[in-house]
């Protein structure tokens, strides 16, 4: 080898004798800095024994330009990784002459749609895992529980397409870009304190856990929130029907699951990942558990949450009646009418009474359900339900026929008999709930108030409707179906808010004809088009629409702005489809592909041709699941020797793999954190090991 480098006239003039023996070699790096028209290579005489720290250290003295460059650090390009042990040497992390290292910042602008269709533009770590760089992100935009976020990266033409839309338009479109650069968010230095200036801890008292200041104190902290508060905290104005119109898709269930493929992986870096500085993603909710919703110190994530459920009701991404969608139409005419006329600075100078005052309120709602004199009748008795009710089952080449029973609802199970008098007998039937999808099936307006229950026997899913009389009976029954599909009885503290969640839904569909029409005056102000899908749209006329949705605006005009987008984010909770995402898949041993629905609490299988549920596995019967990298599979074993095998055609397995890690890792959250994450255990049920 010496004899071959002796043999080129130019080697042999830049090695010397020393250089040999020493041992060392010359290794070029490019300096990315921005004062320099184009990147700088300089070459460094280095050897195998000097460590990283070292590198940059005789980079800096080599270049001769005074400036910080603490945040800078050695990227290798052909591994695609940092190297930022800076006490590890070349030789341990393997970097040779034909090495191409990068000295780069490790903060770089990034652009981020957010939830209510603005661009933030701030400066985020591109060296950290995603999961760290989310949640230093959050902080900034004042968003609390920044595990429920994370960064999609849509398709190649989702920005695209807007921007050639746009140009259709007879007037320019600008795209709105709030710029927050000067709220960079490295951990850890004495920066601007953004959003978030008096986030997290000492938000709360460390000691008792009482609150310290109201939400929208903390903008005062900051030149650059003063600006920007109404932007992120409070909703923006409607979209016109032709935005809406350019925007919407018609989305099968296939279309649906390759949305989910642009997930980033949260335990990697965004350089790693192939981000480029000033590039566009989505910061989106990723995880439908929004724990601890608190309106005092949340008025940034409230919002955001609201207007990520509105696009996915205007837009169609998830499905509804028409009759929910008219009621979403009316909190959303009446969330967009108080925006307008709200005044901030009332909101910020709120008096310490009203401070207290709201955390003796959002203590008495924690507690609800579980009041003192009720508490030892709940852990001694639990409660039944006992009624007549219709049933019928689906039935091929059938008519449908519906009987009514004597149903008796205790523990998770709801047992029936042919009436009252052979309850204590042998039912005819006994319907264990646990794991079940349980699925609202009404019409206020036609007196209709249905549960369809999904419950997973070995061969599929059951398939069984019952039918109520009225809302009462309806709110108790379906909402003693809901906690026994998650293993929890009617003694359970959330028994009676569920029961009132659902009556409250149902009274804001109720069409009451009796009160009084909205003057014809706010008919004319209102474009209803604006609250509703295009496709819901084109079946109304628009004064028909407007008609209908001030109809339902009178059962909700008398909520304040907050308590409208809460009662927003419940409806969108109570549709059957909230919260699922879906991937395309193909099991082990089938022929065909299928739809994998992943949510908080479990795994469903669809039909991807008909959209019917086959089967359902819920999480607390998971015992383990694990990933074969090398043929991309991820295998599930349940309780009772059921064990499930999947490859991900519509995104990388680790896609999949990282959501059911990360719902599991959310449920381990309590109260009792005071807000601080175990950051090792998400990665280490997301991460796998590739």
């Amino acid at each position: 080898m010496l004899l071959k480098q002796a043999q080129t006239p130019a080697l042999a003039t830049m090695l010397s004798a020393n250089d040999f023996a020493s041992g060392s070699w010359e290794l070029v790096v490019q300096v990315d800095h921005p004062s320099k028209e184009k990147d700088k290579d300089v070459p460094l005489r280095v050897s195998g024994d000097l460590h990283i720290g070292g590198v940059m250290l005789k980079l800096v003295e080599k270049m001769k330009i005074a400036q910080d460059w603490s945040d800078f650090a050695l990227w290798w390009e052909q591994k695609r990784c940092w190297l930022l042990k800076t006490h590890w040497t070349l030789d341990k992390c393997g970097v040779q002459a034909d090495a191409k290292l990068l000295f780069t910042p490790q903060h770089k602008m990034l652009r981020l749609r957010l939830p209510n269709m603005k661009t933030v533009r701030l400066r985020v770590s591109f060296s950290d895992m995603v999961f760290k760089a989310v949640s230093d992100v959050c902080k900034t935009l004042n968003i609390r529980r920044s595990e429920e976020l994370s960064l999609l990266k849509p398709s190649g033409d989702y920005f695209k397409k807007k921007k050639k839309k746009d140009k259709n338009n007879k007037e320019p479109i600008v795209e709105d870009i709030l710029n927050l650069e000067s709220s960079p968010t490295i951990s850890g230095s004495p920066v601007s304190p953004g959003l978030y200036s008096k986030m997290m801890t000492p938000t709360y008292n460390p000691i008792n856990g009482s609150p310290v200041s109201s939400t929208l104190t903390w903008f005062s902290d900051s030149s650059v929130t003063e600006q920007n508060c109404g932007i992120l905290a409070l909703s923006q104005p409607s979209q016109s029907p032709e935005v809406l119109a350019d925007m919407y898709q018609s989305l099968s269930l296939v279309d649906k699951a390759k949305l989910n493929a642009g997930w980033l992986d949260s335990s990697r870096s965004l350089m790693e990942q192939g981000i480029q500085e000033d590039e566009q993603l989505l910061l989106r909710f990723k995880y439908y558990t929004f724990f601890d919703l608190n309106p005092k110190y949340d008025a940034v994530r409230i919002n955001q949450l609201y207007e990520q459920a509105r696009w996915a009701i205007v837009l169609e991404e998830i499905d509804c009646t028409e009759e929910e969608m008219l009621i979403f139409a009316a909190l959303q005419y009446h969330i967009s009418k108080l925006s307008s006329s709200a005044d901030i600075q009332d909101l910020a100078n709120e008096s310490e009474v009203d401070e207290v005052e709201a955390a003796l309120s959002n203590l008495e709602v924690t507690l609800e359900g579980g009041k003192a004199d009720n508490t030892l009748e709940d852990i001694t008795d639990i409660p039944k339900l006992a009624d007549n009710l219709k049933l019928f089952r689906p039935k091929k080449l059938l008519l449908k026929t519906i009987k009514q029973y004597w149903f008796v609802f205790k523990d998770t199970s709801i047992a029936y008999f042919k009436n009252k008098e052979l309850e204590q007998g042998e039912p005819i039937e006994k319907l264990n709930l646990r794991g079940c999808e349980v699925v609202p099936d009404v019409n206020v307006a036609g007196r209709k108030f249905g549960i369809k229950l999904l419950i997973p026997v070995a061969d599929g899913m059951n398939e069984v409707y019952l039918r109520c009389d009225h809302e009462n009976q309806y709110a108790q029954w379906m909402a003693a179906c809901i906690l026994a599909s998650k293993g929890k009885t009617m003694a359970d503290s959330s028994y009676q808010p569920e029961v009132l969640n659902i009556l409250s839904f149902l009274r804001m569909k109720n069409r009451n004809s009796t009160s009084p029409v909205a003057s014809s005056l706010e008919n004319m102000d209102m474009n209803p088009e604006c609250f509703v899908s295009p496709r819901c749209a084109k079946k109304h006329k628009s004064k028909q629409l407007a008609a209908r949705i001030m109809e339902a605006h009178q059962n909700v005009a008398q909520m304040s702005l907050v308590e409208a987008k809460l009662r927003f984010i419940q409806a969108w909770q109570s549709l059957p489809e909230f919260g699922l995402t879906y991937y395309l898949v193909r099991f082990k041993g089938s022929k065909k592909d299928d739809i994998l629905g992943v949510s908080y609490n479990r795994l469903i299988r669809i039909d991807a041709t008909t959209g019917i549920p086959i089967t359902t596995w819920r999480f607390t019967n998971m015992k383990q699941w694990n990933v074969n990298w090398e043929i991309r599979q991820v295998a599930i074993e349940f309780d009772q020797n059921v064990s499930i095998a999947f490859t991900c055609l519509s995104a990388d397995c680790k896609v999949v793999h990282e959501y059911i890690g990360g719902y599991i890792f959310l449920s381990t959250r309590s109260k009792d954190q005071n807000e601080t994450l175990d950051e090792d255990l998400f990665h280490k049920l997301t991460g796998g090991q590739e």
